[in-house]
């Protein structure tokens, strides 16, 4: 990988988004929500996913895949049907910023609220950099990796996964804090506390993604087919674009088992509400639940999720990655 060339194809990506936004909005403020506003938004909707595949490395392709085929597009179709968190009255750097990044307006809130955070709060601050710190130190021991039995390192890539999301994603919305004052989206909320499907899925894992498929496809659904069936579909849309996100890492023709994986999730979270329904029925102990939680997340990524994004030696080209990133930093690459 050439690091160089990847961090000069940055601005170029970015000043794509950036004029593709501004379009959006200019588009957005002269038609009403509906049919003529998504379709002159449309070319912006069908050019995201192409985006990332302008980047030859892994990791270049899968965050700012993430950011712009996920994140960014579906708050462009919300905004086509005047809905979720864009607004053509905003300013456009206001705009620019919520479309693109993790963040969104700074709003009053009760301190007890947990739904905003600040980014540049010294709690936020100082937690980000353990949890960079902790990253470092995780990839500093792939240097070992022939050495490490398969489990062990499968476990380390877990929480490089984590890790990896948390400290992207906080160095955006710091910065977007830093230079325009706002408020952080929250992504994660202590996942290893989760004591149930839902809990995970709904309240702790990935927030960002809950937020913007909600509006998108939740409520929806949910509106004319019931609760269970937009459970459902919300975790089969989830499971499509983490199949168009395992082909921005493997490069090859989705296999099903990503979809698969979220499919099996979405079934089991639709019949656990169903099951909460009823007061009386069984419930375990607390303690039972977290650790049943965690070990069907664990065991069906290790079954379904994980062998979906390795293929094609997609891990090895990442550790290469890795390496290369870790010597640009310290003068060895």
């Amino acid at each position: 990988m050439d690091v160089h060339s990847e961090l000069r194809t940055v601005p170029k990506v970015a000043a794509v988004v950036i004029l593709s936004v501004t379009y959006a909005r200019l588009v957005s403020s002269r038609f009403r929500p509906g049919l003529p506003r998504l379709i002159l938004v449309l070319p912006v909707v069908l050019l995201f996913p192409f985006l990332p595949m302008l980047f030859t490395s892994i990791h270049f392709r899968t965050n700012s895949g993430f950011f712009i085929s996920w994140l960014c597009l579906f708050k462009l179709l919300l905004l086509c049907f005047g809905r979720g968190p864009l607004d053509p009255s905003f300013s456009l750097i206001s705009f620019i910023s919520l479309a693109s990044l993790p963040v969104k307006l700074p709003t009053k809130t009760d301190p007890k609220d947990q739904s905003s955070f600040h980014a540049l709060s010294p709690k936020y601050l100082i937690s980000t950099a353990i949890k960079a710190a902790l990253f470092a130190g995780l990839i500093s021991l792939y240097r070992f990796k022939n050495q490490l039995h398969p489990n062990l390192l499968l476990i380390m890539i877990c929480f490089h996964i984590y890790l990896s999301l948390e400290v992207m994603l906080a160095t955006a919305a710091i910065m977007a804090g830093a230079i325009l004052g706002m408020e952080l989206e929250p992504h994660f909320n202590k996942p290893y506390f989760s004591s149930s499907l839902r809990d995970f899925w709904g309240h702790r894992w990935n927030l960002m993604v809950s937020a913007i498929l909600r509006p998108s496809v939740y409520v929806p659904v949910r509106s004319c087919m019931g609760r269970g069936a937009a459970v459902i579909a919300t975790f089969i849309v989830s499971g499509v674009m983490h199949e168009l996100m395992f082909y921005y890492i493997t490069l090859l023709p989705p296999n099903g088992e990503g979809l698969m994986f979220f499919i099996l999730h979405g079934i089991c979270t639709a019949v656990e509400g169903w099951w909460a329904q009823h007061e009386k029925w069984w419930r375990p102990p607390k303690i039972l639940a977290m650790v049943g939680t965690i070990v069907f997340v664990t065991g069906t990524s290790f079954w379904l999720f994980y062998p979906a994004m390795f293929r094609g030696g997609a891990q090895e080209k990442g550790f290469m990655e890795l390496e290369a990133m870790v010597g640009l930093f310290t003068g060895t690459w």
